[in-house]
């Protein structure tokens, strides 16, 4: 089986600054890859051009096989599940969870864009379900705590049955409580599927989940290392990422957990 989602020598230039530079990654079915970087380091312009919101100065953009420009972008971010910290500014606030959910079928952010049945209900329903967060699904979604909103963000993620999902710093408006139990949700979609592929940004090796498989770590834009997390991910690695001596370490539960070395 082929890669869920490949990046060939991309890079993305803004006036005179180079964001990333000759960025290649590949992330096959069953590979759940971390994104680990300082802030600035380029994380979430890479997961915007992964989700086919922001297109690369250079290089190719394939999903599941087909190249964007090649294939209508609308057709190809059905394939991507993508959410962001950010993605609750963007949704209007009386929108209920279930609709949140359904537009993911069309990418998009309002029911009334595109048709729906109710097929399309009953499969956000599931949605939500797996995420244990059905009996919020008439709410709107803006009288629902961080923390269900996240869960609702994730839910949405499985409208379609993507090839691969991207999680932008998901965790970036929860309190500990709510991040510990969104960790455990993603361990639990990973779960779900063998033929997924995901990857998460962050810059916090606590939030690792533990099915997390492989590593792709960013510097100024550039891969500093790529390949299974149990490889790559060593102190060394972190401290150079951080410009600060660290020192990793897994724990008896499958968690990594970093502290000054």
């Amino acid at each position: 089986m082929g890669p869920a989602l490949e990046l060939r020598n991309v890079s993305l230039n803004r006036d005179s600054t180079v964001i990333l530079d000759n960025v290649d990654w590949n992330a096959h079915p069953g590979e759940h890859w971390i994104i680990l970087g300082a802030n600035g380091s380029g994380k979430t312009s890479l997961m915007r051009i992964a989700a086919l919101y922001l297109h690369p100065s250079a290089g190719e953009v394939i999903v599941t096989g087909e190249r964007l420009g090649d294939t209508d972008v609308r057709t190809l971010r059905r394939r991507v599940a993508y959410m962001s910290a950010a993605f609750a500014t963007e949704l209007r606030p009386q929108l209920r969870a279930f609709e949140v959910v359904m537009t993911a079928k069309h990418a998009a952010l309002e029911p009334w864009w595109h048709s729906y049945d109710e097929t399309d209900r009953r499969r956000a329903i599931v949605c939500l379900q797996h995420m244990g967060v059905d009996h919020l699904a008439e709410r709107e979604i803006s009288t629902l705590s961080s923390g269900e909103q996240q869960r609702v963000f994730l839910a949405r993620t499985r409208m379609n049955a993507p090839a691969i999902v991207l999680l932008d710093e998901p965790s970036g408006r929860l309190d500990l409580g709510g991040r510990e139990q969104l960790v455990r949700a993603i361990d639990d979609t990973i779960a779900s599927d063998p033929n997924l592929a995901s990857a998460i940004v962050t810059h916090h090796v606590d939030e690792i989940p533990t099915k997390a498989t492989h590593l792709l770590a960013l510097k100024r834009g550039k891969v500093l290392d790529s390949g299974p997390i149990g490889e790559t991910l060593t102190s060394d690695l972190l401290s150079t990422i951080f410009e600060f001596p660290l020192r990793v370490e897994r724990r008896t539960d499958g968690r990594f957990s970093a502290r000054p070395g």
